[in-house]
């Protein structure tokens, strides 16, 4: 193979482009990847901000019942039997306890804990403040009854 050779530099050209198109080829790879991982983490953060909406939707939800029941109480003692009043503010009361457990039941067994880029209030928190939310539903249940 000589300089004069045009085989020799078709040759070549065709290894420079290979060349070239290899490295265009490992380039794009990389930004796939890259935007891969983003369009990954930022489906992560949605699921987070999701699951964290649907606790919120439990502890609204039970907090709009016990306020329910306490007010059935309240309200309608006089105009209905006593046993009934009790009895609809108990379910109330009881269904409030039921969606406060099913929140915590949700946020610690819907998702895996601290994934996300988020700031978020600690799962140790949200124990225990839903726990003494049941203690108030419980007080309130007792209260009703005398």
């Amino acid at each position: 193979m000589s300089n004069g050779d045009p085989e020799a530099a078709t040759t070549g050209q065709v290894s420079e482009a290979l060349t070239k198109s290899a490295h265009s080829l490992k380039r794009s790879a990389e930004s796939l990847e890259e935007e891969t991982d983003k369009r990954v983490s930022l489906a992560e953060d949605r699921t987070f901000l999701a699951a964290e909406r649907t606790y919120a939707a439990w502890v609204r939800t039970g907090i709009a019942a016990l306020a329910s029941g306490i007010g059935a109480r309240a309200l309608i003692k006089d105009g209905m039997p006593l046993w009934l009043v009790q009895l609809t503010a108990s379910v109330l009361i009881l269904f409030a306890a039921f969606c406060l457990c099913a929140a915590i039941w949700r946020e610690f067994y819907s998702l895996p804990p601290g994934r996300t880029r988020l700031t978020v209030i600690p799962r140790a928190i949200l124990f225990p403040l839903n726990g003494f939310l049941v203690l108030v539903a419980l007080a309130a249940l007792v209260g009703v009854w005398l």
